[in-house]
């Protein structure tokens, strides 16, 4: 309870301190490669979360001071957003909505300092773009990414963008949860939407125009980059206004997603074809004649596609709930690893295998247990 007042505490002063300071200046709410190596490096005690409120500041100004650099602004012909240097060649993450459509990108880095970039890759299923842009090495400070397998539910993050244009604003919350999913940028052969997963959820305050930045844990390293928030409050403009609930894009996709963006302009997912029901409810549970309340039950199998091919089976029997046939395969595991909902399988997927590479789905077929090797196929 005393750590917890103290934590209490720390936050009304570091809010109460944001409340009094005057906004800089005035949107939409991958590295593992032959480039440089980022250099920022932070100074912030391993024991942050457990220190005084002083050092607690201390530590949170630290931060802001060491990375801030690192950080920039978006503006194009149709709007603006958020983005951070990614190495010292001047590559520069950003989300792909951000330079959706746009004719000119402009880059603001937080010395003033502004150059024309130039979008030379784009993920819509990540909602991810690089932008190549031409600044002097003194203005380029590659930021640190970290590793976001490594996260957990309640660990401090810090989000740095530019909400409603204003510049280099830094933020704080925690993680609110792991593996969720959103819908891809880019639609699918049948007219949906393709899904984006292994997506942080965080209750640091994320607004228009934070989309493309990055989101720090404590220690100063990107973990994720914020993407998107769901909400119901809107300002008398129609933007959206944060609701303690955003969405990040993990830096595990970043690191395997940004190098591949960088060399070839695009990067292909590994599909397996099916569609699944993940959260299933006692009464469909019941319905279905599962036998575990844990899985990703297959509603669909495209096809052709490389599941049909392998032989996993949707259900095609009626049962006591409309538009749910039972008979379909239950995913338990994906090469050995157990799975509880679809979107743990999606983000193993996404952050583990490519097109070409073989899968084993584990899988409850009635009363039998049966191991199902599939070769992944490129989203289409």
């Amino acid at each position: 309870m005393k750590n917890n007042r103290v934590f209490l505490a720390f936050l009304v002063l570091v809010l109460a301190m944001l409340a009094c300071q005057t906004p800089v200046l005035p949107e939409r709410t991958t590295q593992q490669d032959s480039q440089p190596a980022p250099v920022v490096s932070t100074v912030v005690p391993a024991n942050v979360e457990t220190a005084n409120p002083v050092t607690q500041q201390e530590a949170l100004v630290a931060l802001y001071e060491n990375v801030n650099p690192g950080t920039v602004a978006i503006l194009t012909d149709s709007g603006q957003g958020s983005g951070f240097v990614y190495d010292s060649l001047g590559h520069v993450v950003t989300n792909y909505h951000v330079i959706e459509g746009a004719n000119t990108v402009e880059v603001r880095f937080t010395s003033g300092f502004m150059a024309y970039g130039t979008v030379i890759g784009t993920d819509l299923d990540s909602d991810l773009a690089v932008i190549k842009v031409d600044a002097p090495a003194g203005e380029l400070f590659p930021l640190p990414l970290g590793d976001s397998d490594s996260l957990k539910v309640g660990q401090t993050v810090v989000a740095i963008g530019n909400p409603f244009g204003l510049e280099s604003t830094m933020t704080v919350g925690i993680i609110s949860a792991l593996g969720r999913t959103l819908d891809s940028e880019r639609a699918s052969p049948d007219g949906n939407f393709f899904t984006a997963g292994d997506i942080i959820q965080t209750d640091a305050a994320i607004n228009p125009g934070n989309s493309g930045g990055p989101l720090f844990n404590i220690t100063g390293e990107v973990i994720g980059i914020n993407r998107a928030i769901r909400t119901t409050n809107f300002t008398e403009a129609g933007e959206p206004v944060n609701s303690g609930i955003g969405f990040a894009i993990s830096v595990n996709i970043v690191k395997r997603v940004v190098p591949v963006l960088i060399e070839q302009g695009e990067y292909n997912y590994p599909y397996l074809g099916i569609s699944s029901m993940d959260t299933l409810s006692l009464d469909m549970i019941e319905a279905l004649g599962l036998t575990q309340f844990t899985g990703a039950y297959v509603t669909n199998v495209v096809p052709g596609g490389p599941a049909d091919q392998a032989g996993i089976k949707a259900g095609t029997t009626s049962s006591s709930i409309p538009g749910l046939p039972k008979g379909g395969d239950l995913i338990i595991a994906i090469d050995g690893n157990a799975i509880r909902t679809f979107d743990e399988m999606l983000a193993y997927l996404i952050t583990n295998k490519g097109p070409g590479d073989l899968v084993v789905l584990t899988v409850l077929r009635g009363e039998e247990q049966v191991d199902v090797s599939i070769t992944l196929g490129e989203r289409p």
